[in-house]
């Protein structure tokens, strides 16, 4: 077993390639300290940003989500990196508030089907750097609705680090999947560590209302999830889970210990997802 370990080993430095609701930038310093120093292989089946996975780069990871869009990013980061950069210079070059709804309106159209898969990257990445807050969302339809969000100089081509997150993807051995969680730790090993960060439980609600859907993810999908980490448990598998600091958390995971955490929160959606928010990391180690 090759086994993944906290240190500093000299590799490039990587980090998110996209801005991501719930990022973990800022947290990582906290996760880092209440992770295992030493595990096997590495799972993040909730990968969204990736910014853990990054800053640990292990040799040996499987990182999923079930957003297709964001997965084919990471896919096309790994196989078409040059043409990928190419696509999003162009998007650089056009870029303002009419040629970004336009972009953004082609998946109300036959047009969305006709491109490629690197086109289709490109399209989310650019428009992650340019909306507004940086934030992932859509409708009923599945048509991206984020407005513009009228920037001075946003990056929208990180040249240097598509191209060192294309190299480190293709030199380690890293499975890259799109689906379900449950599916995605399928494989897992007794001391292989796993990184749960699902949608959040969303603080407004009460014990009693479990009957939300919260970017998907409802109210049974978190206690399927609880579920999938007790098994992970009895199976010698280290893991962790970041959530909101609710009251539906705390009751799910008071088996495990809780680890409360403050974070400035940025771009959420609305104004109460932001600021400094409490929330919580459970691990059963």
């Amino acid at each position: 077993m090759c086994y993944n370990y906290i240190m500093s080993i000299e590799i490039e430095k990587l980090q998110p390639f996209t801005k991501w609701t719930g990022g973990k930038r800022k947290l990582i310093p906290k996760l880092k300290e209440l992770m295992p120093e030493i595990y096997g292989n590495y799972y993040e089946p909730f990968i969204g940003g990736g910014a853990l996975f990054f800053e640990l780069s292990p040799r040996v990871a499987v990182i999923n989500d079930f957003n297709e869009e964001l997965i084919n990013c990471y896919i096309q980061i790994k196989e078409n990196p040059i043409k990928l950069i190419e696509i999003l210079k162009i998007h650089k070059e056009k870029n303002s508030k009419e040629y970004y709804l336009e972009i953004r309106g082609l998946d109300r159209t036959d047009k969305f089907k006709e491109l490629s898969k690197v086109e289709r990257a490109a399209r989310i990445m650019y428009m992650l750097r340019v909306d507004f807050n940086g934030l992932y969302r859509v409708n009923s339809k599945n048509q991206f609705n984020v407005p513009y969000g009228n920037y001075a100089n946003p990056k929208i081509v990180d040249e240097e680090l598509i191209n060192n997150i294309s190299n480190y993807l293709n030199t380690n051995d890293i499975t890259i999947t799109s689906g379900d969680f449950e599916k995605s730790v399928s494989t897992v090993k007794e001391g292989d560590f796993v990184y749960f960060d699902p949608p959040y439980i969303p603080l407004t609600e009460t014990s009693s209302f479990t009957s939300y859907t919260h970017e998907g993810f409802s109210y049974e999908d978190q206690v399927r999830l609880r579920n999938t980490v007790r098994r992970l448990t009895e199976k010698g598998v280290k893991v962790m889970i970041s959530n909101s600091s609710s009251k539906l958390t705390i009751d799910l995971y008071e088996e495990f210990n809780i680890h409360y955490v403050e974070v400035s929160r940025t771009n959420g959606a609305k104004s109460s997802s932001r600021g400094i928010i409490k929330e919580v990391i459970i691990t059963n180690y």
